[in-house]
């Protein structure tokens, strides 16, 4: 069988029936999208981040590496998607949504459980992706609800900074590499409960995320939408091509972060634009049409990564 047909049916297949699963269970069911996405961000993703920082190993040049790849990328997209905003001249309500959906990825609901299909006997690999996502994360909770927020007000320092101390995964992040750094062993009577838990972050992250676009709709794509389809999905995997070479990266690392800078706009693009007026229906268009297109997409990426790396 042909690798990338192999890619499709191990790794896409499985993601997309779980969130189909979740798209006709929401339908049915009507779930409470607010306590799914407090269970998948508060419990499921710091006992995930914290299982596999604590059994990896992860070298100081490869973090080193990583971390810079991370900042170069989210600078260069943020930079990218100020000029197309300004080249569109896009109103700030508009342009603040429409930076996020390109700077922003889906890399916790969609991202980890990619990669724990991808890197299921890879320790390493799926360490650099929890890592990614608690960037991402940083990145979310600082420049994306900035951005959100300065539309109409310049006066939140102290809300972004609260928010972002609310973020367990942080804490589960510095304690995984506490107790890996000082070798202390977890007792099986805590270890087991935590194990378990991060099982089930593939499912419930996946049914989350399609019951956040059960009911949304597709309309007719405006030059905006497009662009910005254009700059998650492809712009970003090609600048973070050119920092990965840049910085002479190689291996698992080298595939890892190629991968995760394929994710499709993050479902936080939709909540800031909710909450604060700034184009919803745009922001929700984003997060849909990306989230299906990311099937040729991620496919893609992954193949190609296999190649190169």
């Amino acid at each position: 069988m042909p690798v990338i047909l192999l890619i499709v049916v191990n790794v896409i297949v499985p993601v997309f029936i779980l969130i189909g699963a979740g798209v006709l269970l929401h339908r049915k069911y009507h779930f409470d999208l607010n306590t799914l996405s407090k269970i998948s961000t508060n419990f499921l993703m710091p006992a995930v981040g914290f299982v596999n920082i604590y059994q990896s190993n992860i070298e100081g040049r490869v973090l080193s590496g990583m971390i810079g790849f991370l900042v170069l990328q989210n600078v260069a997209l943020m930079l990218i998607s100020a000029a197309a905003a300004r080249s569109l001249k896009l109103e700030r309500g508009l342009a603040a949504t429409f930076k996020n959906s390109i700077v922003l990825n889906n890399s916790g609901n969609f991202g980890l459980p990619v990669s724990q299909l991808v890197f299921h006997n890879n320790p390493l690999g799926l360490s650099i992706q929890v890592m990614a996502t608690i960037f991402q994360t940083f990145v979310t909770a600082t420049y994306g609800l900035l951005n959100s927020v300065l539309v109409k007000s310049t006066n939140q320092g102290a809300k972004i900074l609260l928010e972002l101390l609310k973020l367990p995964i942080i804490y589960a992040l510095l304690l995984g590499i506490i107790l890996q750094t000082l070798n202390v062993a977890i007792p099986t009577f805590l270890w087991k409960p935590i194990e378990n838990v991060s099982h089930a972050f593939i499912a419930i992250a996946l049914l989350t995320l399609g019951a956040q676009i059960a009911y949304l709709k597709i309309t007719r794509p405006s030059l905006p939408l497009i662009v910005g389809t254009i700059g998650r999905l492809v712009v970003s995997p090609i600048v973070a091509f050119l920092i990965i070479t840049m910085l002479q990266l190689e291996g698992t690392t080298a595939q890892a972060l190629f991968i995760a800078s394929s994710y499709p706009a993050s479902r936080n693009t939709a909540l800031f634009a909710l909450e604060y007026n700034n184009h919803p229906d745009y922001a929700a268009q984003a997060v849909l049409i990306t989230t299906i297109l990311s099937c040729i997409t991620v496919t893609s990426i992954v193949y190609i990564s296999k190649i190169l790396f």
